[in-house]
C-alpha cells in the first residue's frame, strides 16, 4: 500500500482454501465481453443520443444534397461563354441566388449567367458554376472568364452525390460522436435510436481512507473514488451515485441487494482479509463468480459477479436485468488494470458494442521486466506518431502509485517473462 492506495487483505490473512485457477488476462477479457447481453433500445432526440451507440442503421431519409447546389460563390453560367447577365423586368441585373430562397430557380437559357452563393440551388439549364475569382464583368451585363472555361458541371454538387434516399450510412454499434449527430441531422432525422447506456454505480470500500484534507492518523486520502467515476463514463456508462461504504458489511450487502444499476464496480476489499467483506457478501447474495483473480499484474484479485435476481428499473419494461459488479483492487494501478480488463469489455458489450475495440501496436523503446507466469499492464508514453510508434515506459509504474498513471497514455501489454527493447508491444489507450 501506497500514497493514493487502499489496501487490501487488510489484516492477517484468512485460513487458505482451494480456488480454482485465475483466468489469464485475454481470457478474463473475454468472459467480461461475453457475459452480458446489450441493454434494451430507446429513442432519443439527437441533442440527447451523443455517447451512446446504433441500435439500428442510419439509412438516408433523403438524398443528399437533395438539389442541385452551388459549391462556390460564383456566377451560374450556361454555355461556354462569355455570357449576357440575366436581367429584371426593369433591364437591370437579376438578385443573385442565395442558399435558402425557397423559389425555384428559373431556368438559365444558354449564353446566359446569373450570380450565385454557395449552397444555393442551381437553376435548371446551368452547365457549371464561374468562381467569383475567375469572372469579370467588361459592362455591366456582360460576364466573361479570366481563366478556361469551366467544365460541364464544374463546382456543381449533383442532388445525391453523397447518397440516395435508402442509402446505408452507418451500421448498428456504431459509437453516436458529434460527426454521427451532423450526418443524422443532414440525412433527415430528428431522433435516433440507440442502446441506453450502461447506469453505474460505484462503491468505495474501506475504513481507513478519508475524503478531505491530508493524510493523517494512520489513514490516507480516497484516490480511487474521485477517479472511478470519470473512467466509467470514458468508457461508456452512465454513472449514477459514487457512496462511500467504509468497512460495514451490512451496508454493503443492503447497497448490493438494493441497487438498480447495471453495474455496481466496487473499490478495494476483493483480497480475503478480515475486513474485506466483498467476497462474503457475494456469498450471502448467492451471487455467480464468472471471474475469481486474474493472472495479471498489477490488479490479479480483481473479480466480475453478477447479481442475482438482475436490476434495472421499471422504465426499462419487461423483466429485471442482471446486474454486473466489478471488483476493482484497492491500489490506483491495480484498480485501473481491472477497468481496462474487466469493466472496459463489459461495458461495451452492454453498451451494444459487442465488436473488437480499437488495438493500436507499439515498439518499446526499452526492456520491461515480466512477471513468470502473469500479464504486466505497464504506464507508458508514446515517442512519434503511426501505427507503429516508440512507447516508453513511465517510472512511479507501482501499483500504489498516482504518478505513473497521471501522465500515461496507454497501458502496455508485456506478456509472461517480460519484452525486450525493440519488440512489438499490444497498447490499451486509457480512458480521458
Amino acid at each position: 500500500q501506497g500514497a493514493g492506495g487502499q489496501a487490501d487483505g487488510r489484516g492477517r490473512p484468512g485460513a487458505p482454501r482451494e480456488r480454482p485457477e485465475p483466468p489469464s488476462w485475454s481470457r478474463a477479457r473475454a468472459l467480461a465481453a461475453g457475459a452480458p447481453r446489450a441493454l434494451p433500445r430507446t429513442v432519443l432526440a439527437l441533442e440527447r443520443a451523443i455517447g451512446h451507440t446504433l441500435a439500428a442503421p442510419l439509412t438516408a431519409l433523403t438524398d443528399l444534397p437533395s438539389f442541385d447546389t452551388s459549391a462556390m460563390d460564383g456566377w451560374a453560367v450556361s454555355g461556354p461563354g462569355p455570357w449576357e447577365l440575366v436581367t429584371g423586368p426593369d433591364g437591370a441585373p437579376a438578385p443573385g441566388l442565395l442558399a435558402g430562397d425557397r423559389a425555384e430557380p428559373a431556368p438559365l437559357p444558354d449564353g446566359q449567367a446569373v450570380r450565385i452563393a454557395t449552397g444555393a440551388r442551381v437553376p435548371p439549364g446551368t452547365s457549371a458554376v464561374l468562381r467569383a475569382e475567375h469572372g469579370e464583368l467588361p459592362s455591366a451585363s456582360r460576364l466573361r472568364t479570366t481563366a478556361e472555361a469551366p467544365q460541364q458541371g464544374a463546382d456543381i454538387r449533383p442532388r445525391g452525390q453523397e447518397c440516395r434516399t435508402g442509402d446505408g450510412l452507418l451500421p448498428p454499434g456504431t459509437p453516436v460522436t458529434a460527426a454521427v449527430l451532423g450526418l443524422a441531422a443532414a440525412a433527415g432525422y430528428d431522433e435516433l435510436e440507440v442502446v441506453r447506456r450502461p447506469r453505474a454505480e460505484v462503491l468505495v470500500l474501506g475504513d481507513e481512507l478519508l475524503h478531505r484534507g491530508l493524510p493523517k492518523d494512520g489513514r490516507i486520502r480516497d484516490a480511487l473514488g474521485p477517479l472511478a467515476a470519470p473512467w466509467l463514463t470514458a468508457l461508456g456508462a452512465d454513472v449514477t451515485a459514487t457512496r462511500r461504504l467504509g468497512d460495514d458489511p451490512e451496508a454493503l450487502h443492503e447497497a448490493l441487494a438494493g441497487t438498480t444499476a447495471d453495474v455496481v464496480v466496487t473499490t478495494g476489499g476483493t483480497a480475503a482479509g478480515p475486513v474485506d467483506h466483498l467476497r462474503p457478501t457475494l456469498r450471502r447474495l448467492d451471487a455467480e463468480l464468472l471471474v475469481h483473480g486474474v493472472r495479471v499484474r498489477p490488479g490479479h484479485p480483481m473479480l466480475l459477479a453478477a447479481l442475482p435476481g438482475g436490476a434495472g428499473s421499471p422504465q426499462d419494461g419487461g423483466p429485471r436485468r442482471r446486474t454486473y459488479l466489478v471488483g476493482l483492487p484497492g491500489n490506483p494501478l491495480a484498480a485501473l488494470s481491472g477497468l481496462m480488463t474487466l469493466a472496459a469489455p463489459l461495458l461495451r458489450t452492454l453498451g451494444g458494442r459487442p465488436g473488437p475495440e480499437r488495438e493500436r501496436q507499439g515498439v518499446l523503446a526499452e526492456e520491461v521486466h515480466g512477471h513468470p507466469r502473469d500479464t504486466r499492464l505497464v504506464p507508458v508514453v508514446h515517442e512519434g506518431a503511426g501505427v507503429r510508434a516508440r512507447v516508453r515506459p513511465l517510472r512511479y509504474a507501482g501499483p500504489a502509485m498516482l504518478r505513473g498513471i497521471a501522465g500515461a497514455e496507454a497501458l502496455a501489454v508485456v506478456p509472461p517473462g517480460g519484452s525486450a527493447p525493440g519488440t512489438d508491444v499490444r497498447l490499451l489507450e486509457l480512458p480521458h
